[in-house]
């Protein structure tokens, strides 16, 4: 049995890293490891966490393992990776480049410029492991002075397990199949997500294909990018669209499920991802894939979906019409996708990789 820190510096409910260090704790427990978890704020209701200061009292022998998920600056993480006389591992979950928060909110810019100024110096700190959630993170570990000896690509832990075995909310699934072409965005409202791409694409095939359509925005909005929510909805105001335009916010699990179930496509034009789950989310749901090609996503996505390498309203727009003028179409992208999500994403196949990765450690 090895002692094991998992380290992150927020753990919260419905986000991407903090379901991954929940699944890894799992694993890892299940395994007959003692894994406690670490981290500077929490609001998790069901995982104990401890704060990041604790974890010297934990972390004392050679052969203890810390495994830091990495995803925003945090000088105390760079500390404990300098100083702690044990194994390290890092996940590395991508760093939104610090110019999209531009004059938007000067917190995460300062936080992203940290975040990718501390990468250069953990890529070539001489981790004993480094695992990405995809190619496109990897590359940039490599690029930055990681030996590709040790790196592996490591999909997120998820809760899709959850989502697909949950009854969606019953309400969701009466308002929205009302016969109008329901196009579906999850992700939280972010200056890095592309939502006025997106809104253009939609106003393109509202105008152009069909008027009697909407698009369905599920995301959290944080009051720090108040200012970004304002001009997505001032932009589908001036797009002509407001009224076809749905801002569903946070939602739980019951009502995802449903919008998921409701739609006709998954439209994404996000500029930045390090993965992206809710692609994954959709894959496993047989929801058909049209989105651009940047950064992580066509790595995510493969041949599971139609992914544009040009930023091009009129290709989403043509594309979501193939889909929702011919079933047969819609069907077949659906059932390629989930093919996908089977052979790559499921958790089980995730903690094969996981393990895989850990082996020469453990």
């Amino acid at each position: 049995m090895t002692r094991i820190a998992i380290l992150t510096r927020t753990i919260t409910t419905a986000n991407a890293v903090s379901n991954d260090v929940v699944g890894m704790s799992g694993v890892l427990t299940n395994r007959g490891h003692e894994v406690r978890v670490y981290a500077d704020e929490w609001t998790h209701p069901e995982l104990r966490v401890r704060h990041a200061m604790r974890i010297n009292d934990f972390l004392q022998d050679t052969e203890d393992v810390l495994i830091y998920h990495y995803s925003i600056g945090w000088g105390l993480a760079l500390d404990l990776l300098n100083e702690l006389n044990c194994r390290t591992v890092v996940k590395y979950h991508n760093i939104t480049p610090a110019q999209f928060f531009d004059g938007i909110d000067e917190y995460h810019v300062e936080m992203c410029l940290e975040g990718r100024q501390q990468m250069k110096i953990i890529a070539r700190s001489g981790c004993d492991l480094y695992l990405a959630d995809s190619a496109f993170n990897m590359q940039e570990l490599i690029a930055e002075g990681t030996s590709p000896d040790r790196c592996f690509v490591v999909p997120p832990f998820h809760h899709i397990d959850r989502l697909l075995s949950i009854n969606p909310a019953i309400d969701i699934l009466d308002k929205y199949t009302d016969g109008k072409v329901n196009i579906l965005m999850v992700g939280r409202v972010s200056p890095n997500k592309g939502h006025i791409a997106l809104l253009e694409a939609f106003a393109t095939y509202y105008y152009h294909y069909n008027s009697n359509s909407r698009l369905i925005l599920v995301g959290i909005e944080r009051e720090v990018f108040k200012a970004y929510s304002q001009l997505i909805r001032e932009m589908a105001s001036l797009l002509g669209v407001e009224g076809a335009v749905i801002f569903a916010g946070e939602v739980p699990d019951e009502e995802l499920k449903a919008f998921y179930l409701v739609s006709n496509a998954f439209m994404f034009a996000s500029e930045h991802e390090g993965f992206c789950v809710p692609l994954v989310e959709a894959m496993a749901l047989k929801l058909p894939i049209i989105a651009y090609a940047s950064t992580a996503i066509p790595g995510t996505v493969g041949e599971a979906g139609l992914v544009w390498e040009t930023r091009d309203p009129y290709l989403l727009a043509q594309s979501l019409d193939l889909i929702a003028r011919d079933e047969s179409v819609g069907v077949a992208m659906g059932l390629k996708a989930q093919r996908r999500y089977e052979e790559m994403y499921t958790n089980e196949k995730i903690e094969a990789e996981f393990l895989r990765a850990l082996d020469a450690l453990l």
